[in-house]
């Protein structure tokens, strides 16, 4: 049986071009990049091209990209290193981060000593950060460090990062966004958001895992997390995984150039899906906000999210109950907690994210299916009272 693959926000088939460029590094040029030979100079001139790939799809120079194994290695490179660099104070996080921000966040905030005070800015119905609320917050405790996502992972709703930095910076903090799922999906620009630092990943736009980055000003003052031979400006040591960085920056380089395309593709079947859902009686989160043209996260009332994720695995459909990196830890999302979802609601969560591989027809498929579903759950609930 096909299976329908609705889960891109989880991670992406790799691009044929992206294999294709990646191969020779795995056995012809297998060199180490410190290496001074022919190997290792191929090897240094493969990623500083991919550096340089990766710096124009967000509009920075080439020596600011800072190559990581992935997108929670690099946020823990801004959150602890930052830290680490400056005098403790207040630490601000939306309330709706990936865990790889919250939990290092945390972890700073209960140090026993020179811990930093930690703050969750508050959000609205629709997933958006309550800027009203965020200012006044900022000018009662002063904040140091600030981290906001650009687009969330379950919802796809996009968070004003300019706005929220514009306030943090009056205060002098050191501002970060992560914006993994927003790469490829709306156009981007270091500068125009006002950050300090911004994390990128590989394997959200159809190129390999193991391949990320931290995008830093000039100016950021960081300290390593990975010690040793001084790789990456002496930030992230360790020896360059060149086949997975070269497939990065092919990775972002097909992105920029296929960005109105594929946004205009994927948000026509997005339409299409939710025209159908809101049909069934869906509810659909952050339906009035601003958010990535391919995500749609809905519960269906009465139907719980993993039962329903469960029957549509197996009549060939992949969608997601929330964030992938939640399955190892089930229970209501943190997101819509925080949006305060009703519980029983949020247990009816599924998210669907598309990609550019995706079609009407699956579309089509999916509501047939997905009523016939919820039909037939709703059948079984009645004959059991």
């Amino acid at each position: 049986m096909e299976i329908a693959y609705f889960d891109h926000n989880a991670t992406t088939r790799v691009d044929d071009a992206v294999l294709e460029a990646m191969l020779p590094y795995f056995q012809q040029q297998f060199g180490n990049a410190s290496s001074r030979h022919v190997y290792g100079i191929n090897a240094r001139h493969a990623i500083d091209h991919a550096r340089k790939q990766v710096a124009e799809a967000v509009g920075v120079q080439p020596m600011q990209v800072i190559f990581t194994s992935g997108g929670s290695e690099a946020n823990n490179l801004f959150i602890r290193g930052a830290a680490d660099s400056l005098k403790p104070g207040n630490l601000y996080i939306s309330a709706i981060e990936h865990p790889c921000i919250l939990k290092p966040a945390q972890a700073l905030s209960r140090r026993n000593c020179d811990a930093w005070v930690l703050h969750q800015l508050a959000m609205d119905a629709q997933g958006q950060v309550d800027l009203a609320a965020a200012s006044a917050a900022m000018q009662a405790h002063k904040p140091g460090l600030v981290s906001v996502m650009l687009a969330n992972n379950e919802t796809g709703v996009i968070q004003d990062v300019a706005k929220i930095a514009e306030m943090a910076r009056v205060h002098g903090a050191y501002v970060h966004t992560d914006a993994i799922q927003g790469l490829g999906k709306i156009a981007m620009d270091f500068q125009t958001l006002k950050v300090h630092a911004m994390t990128l990943s590989a394997h959200k736009i159809y190129g390999p895992k193991g391949a990320a980055a931290l995008i830093v000003d000039k100016r950021l003052l960081l300290k390593p997390l990975i010690y040793g031979g001084g790789h990456e400006n002496g930030l992230r040591s360790g020896t360059e995984n060149v086949p997975a960085i070269v497939g990065f920056g092919v990775a972002c380089e097909l992105a920029a150039l296929r960005l109105a395309e594929s946004a205009q593709h994927v948000s026509r079947l997005r339409d299409h899906l939710e025209a159908g859902l809101l049909d069934m009686g869906a509810v659909i989160f952050g339906k009035q906000a601003a958010r990535i043209p391919n995500t749609c996260y809905f519960a269906l009332p009465d139907i719980e999210g993993d039962t329903l994720v469960v029957k549509l695995d197996k009549a060939g459909f992949a969608v997601a109950a929330g964030a992938a990196c939640s399955s190892v830890n089930p229970g209501q999302s943190h997101v819509l907690a925080a949006m305060q979802v009703d519980p029983m609601l949020a247990r009816c969560a599924v998210r669907v994210s598309l990609g550019s591989s995706n079609t009407v027809g699956e579309i089509e498929n999916f509501l047939r299916t997905t009523q016939h579903i919820v039909t037939e759950l709703k059948r079984i609930s009645s004959l059991s009272f």
